[in-house]
């Protein structure tokens, strides 16, 4: 087993329209608006950019993220990294009850020196660093997205943002 590989699912559930959540997730250049853990967020070009991430672990993981997919009929947003961490990472975006459901799927491998040094000992504590970045994910886009409806943000940005 590679201790350095890991697999991510999460599930949120969302009260807003697939269309508005869809959009929110496809503006990367606002994800640390509403997004705690992402730090920064910065645009190369229409389709790549960079990302700082920090978790409950003080420590930064800094990738390079390209948009792989973006495909609103589908509600499929696919993004491909490296730096830190080499993989992808897909949000798929679904309609459910009135509201939303946006499914997250990551496979990664960890490439920061520190990471790889302690993956056998601090794979528990990894993925709970990650299981707490995307619960706080959730709540901060739930946020934004009530913010949105009550007309304190502005409109869902459209479709089409930045891939980070």
């Amino acid at each position: 087993m590679d201790w350095c590989r890991y697999r991510f699912h999460s599930r949120w559930d969302l009260d807003a329209p697939p269309a508005d959540v869809f959009a929110v997730l496809a503006d990367g250049d606002r994800y640390p608006r509403w997004w705690p853990q992402v730090r920064e967020a910065r645009r190369i070009d229409g389709r790549t950019g960079t990302a700082r991430f920090r978790s409950l672990i003080p420590y930064d993981l800094e990738v390079t993220v390209r948009e792989a997919r973006q495909d609103a009929a589908a509600g499929v947003l696919e993004i491909m990294f490296s730096g830190d961490l080499d993989g992808w990472a897909r949000w798929t975006v679904t309609a459910r009850d009135g509201g939303t459901r946006a499914l997250f799927e990551q496979e990664v491998v960890a490439r920061k020196p520190l990471l790889r040094r302690f993956a056998l000992p601090g794979r528990p504590v990894f993925r709970l660093n990650h299981a707490l970045m995307m619960r706080a994910g959730c709540r901060g886009l739930r946020a934004h997205l009530d913010a949105v409806r009550a007309g304190r943000s502005g409109a869902p940005p459209a479709p089409g943002g930045n891939p980070v």
